[in-house]
C-alpha cells in the first residue's frame, strides 16, 4: 500500500504519476450523462470497491439532476429568447450550478478519500465529460531500492 497523504498539495509535491485509470461513460441508456459502475482492476488494494461505486452512483444523480428539464428550465430557455440570451451574462442556469455541486463534491471526495489512497479524482467536465480520470500517485522515496528507506516510508504510512 503506498504511502498515506493528509491533502491534495501534499500529494502533488511529494508523490509521482504512476498512472491513470479511466471509468468510461455507459451509453446503455441513452446519450444521457452516467458513467460504468464497473470497478477498475487497477484500482485493486488501492480503494475499497463500495467507496468507489458510491463516488459513481452520486455523480450520476447529480448528472441526472442537472439534466432534469422542469418549469426552471423552461422559464430559463424562454428569458434567454426573450432577452437574445444576454440574460446569461448575469445569471447562472440550474444546469451550471449542479456542474458547480460536482465540481464541490469531487474535491470533497479527493480530500476525504482519494488522496489518502494516493490517488486523485479529476473533475469530469475537465475531460468533456466523457470519462472519470482517476491519477494514481506514489510516494517518490518509496522507488528507492535500499530496505531501510522502504522499510521507514512503510512505518509512516502505519499512523
Amino acid at each position: 500500500m503506498a504511502t498515506e497523504f493528509h491533502n491534495l498539495q501534499e500529494l502533488r509535491h511529494s508523490a509521482s504519476l504512476v498512472t491513470k485509470v479511466f471509468v468510461q461513460r455507459d451509453y446503455s441508456e441513452g446519450t444521457v450523462c452516467r458513467f460504468q459502475n464497473k470497478f477498475p482492476s487497477e484500482l485493486d488494494n488501492r480503494i475499497e470497491r463500495t467507496l468507489l461505486e458510491e463516488t459513481v452512483k452520486t455523480l450520476n444523480s447529480y448528472y441526472v439532476e442537472a439534466e432534469k428539464i422542469g418549469g426552471q428550465s423552461y422559464l430559463e430557455g424562454c428569458l434567454a429568447c426573450a432577452t437574445a440570451y444576454i440574460v446569461f451574462l448575469c445569471m447562472e442556469t440550474r444546469y451550471e450550478k449542479v456542474l458547480k455541486k460536482i465540481s464541490g463534491y469531487v474535491q470533497e471526495q479527493n480530500e476525504k478519500i482519494y488522496a489518502p489512497r494516493g490517488l486523485l479524482l479529476t473533475d469530469p467536465v475537465e475531460r468533456g465529460m466523457r470519462v472519470l480520470e482517476i491519477s494514481v500517485f506514489e510516494d517518490r522515496g518509496s522507488g528507492s531500492s535500499s530496505p531501510s528507506s522502504s522499510m521507514s516510508s512503510a512505518g509512516s504510512s502505519a499512523r
